[in-house]
């Protein structure tokens, strides 16, 4: 019996859903040769269709499922609160209620955006949630829709992701770096920047943890839950523009102005502090995930 279940674990499937995306992508990379992984984007598997994602799930048969698909347009959710509802609430939920049917598991990727961002230090997991945006609004619905279903679940939060690819504040930054000379970024807002690497990496070892033990079923009943998933420290939006530029000294650097998040035109109100604590991460999983600007460094090596 042991003998077979071993063989199972050596030949586990692993759905990567979202797998073109910043954290889809390097998912697709960390998770090979832990399992079968396969990889869908939205050409295969659109969170609008429901039926479309049962029927896809139901024929893969994935041991874990990991959910990096979202909307993530923080700005125009504002504008496309059913749509933002769907993707981010509605889809998970219908996720979670298939991998309870298959007997897998799912990992979730939420966000700092579920907190309201009037705490002076890091926020732990028991805090209470108060989403200032519709972003977080339909994030935090999500979570709930997957806790809802009894499944085997890791939710992962985690903030201000960047890499190399989509969408993100350090390719906004290094677009504007060659066109102006001075850049206003606000330096009221606090997070940890956080490389979608570190966060795929660092999934990756969870997932290589259910698969060696003795008992997967039994790993995922002790630690399924909400964790925090960041890099370590924090700074503001202006310190992460200003390290960023220091990393890249040999090109061309703009002067980087400081100014509140009341001078920078948005409709959309985002916490001042979006710190999350580790240490739930660490004591569960073993798992230390690097300082903000040391992994930053590490992105920046490849630009």
């Amino acid at each position: 019996m042991k003998r077979d279940q071993r063989k199972q674990r050596m030949v586990a499937t692993i759905l990567v859903t979202g797998a073109t995306g910043q954290i889809g992508f390097e998912l697709v990379r960390a998770m090979q040769g832990l399992g079968k992984v396969i990889a869908i984007d939205r050409a295969d598997f659109d969170l609008c269709k429901p039926d479309q994602m049962r029927t896809v799930i139901r024929a893969i048969r994935p041991a874990v499922i990991i959910n990096s698909a979202a909307y993530t347009a923080v700005d125009a959710a504002q504008n496309n609160l059913s749509y933002a509802m769907q993707v981010n609430a509605k889809a998970p939920g219908i996720l979670a209620d298939e991998a309870k049917r298959a007997e897998a598991a799912i990992i979730h990727y939420s966000t700092d955006y579920v907190f309201n961002g009037e705490k002076h230090s890091p926020y732990i997991e028991e805090d209470k949630t108060d989403p200032r945006n519709f972003y977080g609004v339909s994030k935090l619905a999500g979570e709930r829709a997957i806790t809802s279903t009894g499944a085997h679940y890791l939710i992962l939060r985690t903030s201000w992701v960047y890499g190399m690819r989509g969408k993100n504040f350090l390719l906004t930054i290094l677009h504007l770096q060659k066109e102006q000379d001075e850049i206003k970024v606000v330096a009221n807002q606090f997070g940890s920047p956080t490389w979608s690497n570190t966060v795929a990496t660092l999934t990756a070892h969870i997932v290589s943890q259910s698969l060696a033990a003795q008992d997967t079923r039994q790993w995922w009943q002790e630690r399924s839950g909400l964790y925090h998933l960041t890099s370590g420290g924090s700074t503001s939006w202006h310190g992460f523009a200003q390290a960023i530029f220091e990393l890249i000294a040999r090109k061309r650097t703009p002067t980087v102005i400081p100014i509140p998040a009341s001078e920078f035109f948005t409709h959309t109100e985002r916490p001042e502090n979006s710190c999350l604590s580790n240490d739930k991460l660490e004591r569960v999983f073993s798992l230390q995930p690097p300082q903000w600007d040391q992994a930053l460094k590490l992105c920046l090596q490849l630009y």
